[in-house]
């Protein structure tokens, strides 16, 4: 079976977004935890958050992936937006623990000059101030496309944050289709070689969670601009072979399309189709 949902707004409540991902065909979700752009996130609501749990108990949910905002960079060059990392990172982890087992995503941010060597440094730093023993969240380190200063475009990249957090059984990847592709990793016309080499630097055990994105840009672009599934230069086919490829089959995948909620529901009615 496809595990398969999309990203809904968390302003709706736990429990409804539950039930929208099963409305939507799906058995399983995506969320942010705050305003993609900042800010502080709302209380959490705990008779609501125990009610997701039932629901996802009952109906043979997958993970559900909470989604960092996008303005969190732990590796800026600026004190102020490392310590907004830190804080946003702190709070959002100790919030998990009321909807447990499930998964934390985020960007692991631009080195704005730096370099990559020191982009890499600080953001372990983060993550070993963040991090903690009896955590039950996986906290997942998403593939990024390699545009501007951006770090984690590469495998070896997100070799070297791992190694450098001291409790890396916590931490996971995130494979984002569209990223890699633009990253210049050919998913569409050599698959088994990327998930080859995946392994090879990584590990594939290490593989955690999907965001099934098509590109609007061509293989290396470097842009990150994401497409409907099939509209774009990756293509149904490449798609197709993701999600019934025996290393990945079994994942929890998460779209990030741009979509309305019924646009939504068409592409994992055809994912799952396969």
């Amino acid at each position: 079976m496809l595990n398969i949902g999309c990203h809904l707004s968390v302003s709706q409540g736990f429990e409804n977004m539950g039930k929208q991902a099963l409305e939507l065909g799906g058995n399983t979700f995506q969320f942010f935890t705050r305003n993609p752009r900042g800010g502080k996130a709302k209380d959490i609501d705990t008779e609501d958050a125990n009610k997701l749990i039932k629901l996802m108990k009952e109906n043979n949910f997958a993970k559900i992936l909470a989604h960092a905002p996008y303005t969190l960079n732990p590796c800026s060059k600026d004190e102020r937006t490392r310590q907004f990392a830190f804080e946003t990172m702190a709070d959002d982890l100790r919030r998990m623990e009321y909807l447990p087992n499930n998964m934390y995503n985020f960007h692991p941010g631009s080195h704005v000059g730096q370099g990559i060597d020191k982009g890499i440094e600080l953001i372990c730093e983060v993550l070993n101030d963040v991090l903690w023993d009896d955590m039950t969240t996986t906290v997942l380190l998403e593939t990024m496309a390699g545009k501007g200063s951006e770090v984690g475009s590469r495998f070896e990249e997100l070799r070297k944050i791992i190694d450098g957090t001291e409790l890396n059984d916590k931490l996971g990847i995130c494979l984002d289709t569209c990223h890699i592709f633009d990253g210049g990793y050919d998913i569409k016309d050599n698959l088994d070689g990327v998930l080859e080499e995946f392994d090879r630097v990584i590990g594939i055990d290490r593989l955690k969670a999907l965001h099934l994105n098509d590109s609007k840009n061509t293989l290396g672009s470097r842009k990150d601009r994401h497409e409907k599934i099939g509209e774009g230069n990756i293509g149904l086919e490449a798609f197709e072979r993701i999600v019934t490829h025996t290393a990945l089959k079994d994942l929890p995948c998460y779209l990030e399309t741009p979509n309305e909620l019924d646009g939504y529901a068409r592409e994992i009615a055809l994912l799952k189709s396969f």
